[in-house]
């Protein structure tokens, strides 16, 4: 498909190995040193190191005898990030400060709806992705398959030369956390999430929505343990058939049950492979609306920054929500309950890491809406 059906100028894509400049390194190296970084663009995430670093300080040089890059002054600046004070070892802003100063580069948001937008044509899905002005798109198979492997091959063609991140969400029977791994619902399950591993490979989808399950009578700690179990028996299978893709496990609705971010948080910690997929109309909920200032955000933020690999973005589910009893009920258009995009575009100028937004808003005007909020 032509760009220019969709009003995009494209520019060559260009491999580039740029240098960044180890600002502060003399406070602890004594030498001031050129790191060397191969760079991925955003859409080619697979398991090399990602960048952009907003802080060098994420780097942990390992040298056994430091030497001085007597060209470094030469390099062109227009390559070179700088690292600022005020930021801890690993590049995040210290408490108190982070809530008065944003970093000096902020992550790239991507926002994008929920579904694929035509299932008739990749083409066309592409093309009203562009035209609405969206970096980023979820497949939406919560439902069931509708689509096969050529289709996601092409639509990952599309995607990757228009720079469209895209994301996969299981169907909702795809989840971990059986009583027991074996019968008919975990087969069930397991072939769910395989297939759903494939079409993200053959797309090149960023990450797989799994949901957490449910904790069916056990203690919250017995629950989690059955899923990091299954979870290990599903990446087995996966590596072995070359489909070994990151997986998200998105935070749930239910006050009571399992699926807050903590239980989210504490999975991907253990599994390894897996992101927390904070869903902050999910929290809202089970929060009895707290959410309504950026310090509530930025909290959940820190909690997830914790176990994603450097480079990973956020993944985030959002949209104005109902609820009761600390229960979901359902999602509203953007307005009609209280919660609003702006603090956490707030809370998410705190980080460097970049952030991919998926609206489950139930119209495209709300989606647009949460857009704007976020690129403002």
């Amino acid at each position: 498909m032509p760009s220019a059906a969709c009003g995009v100028a494209l520019a060559a894509p260009r491999n580039v190995v740029p240098v960044l400049e180890a600002e502060r390194a003399g406070r602890i190296l004594g030498q001031r040193v050129a790191v060397p970084l191969a760079i991925r663009r955003s859409h080619e995430r697979r398991d090399d190191l990602e960048v952009p670093f907003g802080h060098v300080g994420r780097l942990a040089p390992q040298l056994r005898q430091a030497q001085v890059d007597v060209q470094l002054e030469q390099v062109d600046s227009r390559w070179l990030l700088h690292a600022f004070e005020g930021t801890d070892p690993i590049g995040r802003q210290h408490g108190s400060e982070r809530a008065s100063r944003t970093v000096a580069r902020m992550g790239r948001i991507r926002v994008g709806p929920a579904h694929i937008p035509d299932r008739e044509s990749p083409e066309t899905a592409i093309e009203l992705v562009l035209q609405r002005g969206y970096e980023a798109c979820e497949i939406d198979f919560e439902s069931g398959f509708w689509m096969d492997y050529p289709w996601a091959e092409r639509l990952g063609e599309l995607a990757h030369e228009h720079d469209v991140a895209l994301s996969v969400h299981a169907p909702l029977f795809g989840w971990v956390g059986h009583l027991e791994a074996s019968g008919r619902k975990w087969s069930s399950a397991l072939g769910a999430l395989d297939r759903s591993a494939g079409i993200a490979t053959a797309c090149g989808a960023e990450v797989v929505v799994f949901h957490p399950g449910f904790l069916l009578g056990r203690s919250r700690e017995d629950a989690i343990d059955s899923v990091v179990e299954q979870l290990a028996l599903v990446r087995e299978r996966l590596v072995g058939k070359g489909r070994g893709v990151p997986f998200g496990i998105e935070v749930m609705g239910r006050v009571r049950d399992l699926g807050s971010l903590e239980d989210c948080v504490e999975i991907s910690r253990r599994a390894g492979w897996v992101r927390p997929v904070i869903d902050f109309a999910h929290m809202h909920a089970t929060s009895d609306g707290a959410f309504t200032e950026p310090e509530p955000f930025r909290e959940a933020l820190e909690l997830a920054d914790g176990v994603l690999e450097p480079g990973a973005p956020f993944h985030i589910h959002f949209s104005d929500i109902q609820y009761a009893n600390r229960n979901e009920t359902k999602h509203l258009r953007y307005g009609e309950g209280t919660l609003r995009a702006d603090p956490l575009h707030e809370a998410l100028a705190g980080f460097d890491r970049p952030a991919t937004v998926i609206s489950e808003s139930p119209d495209e005007e709300s989606t647009q809406m949460i857009r704007a909020a976020l690129s403002g």
